[in-house]
């Protein structure tokens, strides 16, 4: 077994419990399976980014928490690959670090996060559209961009793909 489907399976039945929320509920509230849900908690399932945001929102905790804080974690889908850098938790705050590397045209539309997350982009390599999806800007390499992403947002890669170092700041 991947010693991290285990951790994060573990950490999403954790934090589930900690919230009295059912396996059902739970499930339901992300629009996801039961037993896709199930499976993922038993360490037997393989998390996706897709799924493990679709989480992260209903149990109103960071990514980050659901990867149980693990440097190196990686997750991909849909051209779009997620390897998490680092975690900072403070009285104030929660600063997640993640590596994107997003295949050329990779489209990923993100749900809105909690009140006052904001995320701040650097792009290394290619194109890069990002931001609320009513107010995209597009970033080239060596520029960025910081949105609050509370609501809907996007990045979108032009057509040679890109490349950003990505931090998300969630207040504590």
């Amino acid at each position: 077994m991947n010693p991290l489907v285990a951790r994060s399976g573990a950490r999403v039945r954790e934090v589930r419990t900690s919230r009295g929320l059912s396996l059902s509920a739970l499930a339901e509230a992300a629009g996801i399976g039961k037993g896709s849900l199930s499976e993922l908690e038993n360490g037997v399932r393989n998390p996706t980014l897709a799924t493990l945001y679709a989480l992260a929102a209903p149990l109103q905790v960071p990514l980050a928490t659901l990867l149980a804080d693990t440097p190196g974690a990686t997750l991909d889908g849909d051209g779009v690959a997620v390897r998490l850098l680092d975690t900072r938790r403070s009285a104030v705050d929660v600063r997640e670090v993640y590596l994107l590397d997003l295949a050329p045209d990779a489209v990923r539309e993100a749900t809105g996060h909690g009140a006052g997350v904001v995320e701040h982009v650097l792009v290394t390599a290619g194109d890069l559209e990002v931001g609320r999806s009513e107010a995209t800007a597009t970033v080239t390499s060596g520029g960025s961009h910081s949105w609050t992403s509370d609501a809907a947002h996007v990045y979108r890669a032009g057509p040679a793909g890109a490349a950003a170092v990505l931090t998300i700041v969630t207040p504590a």
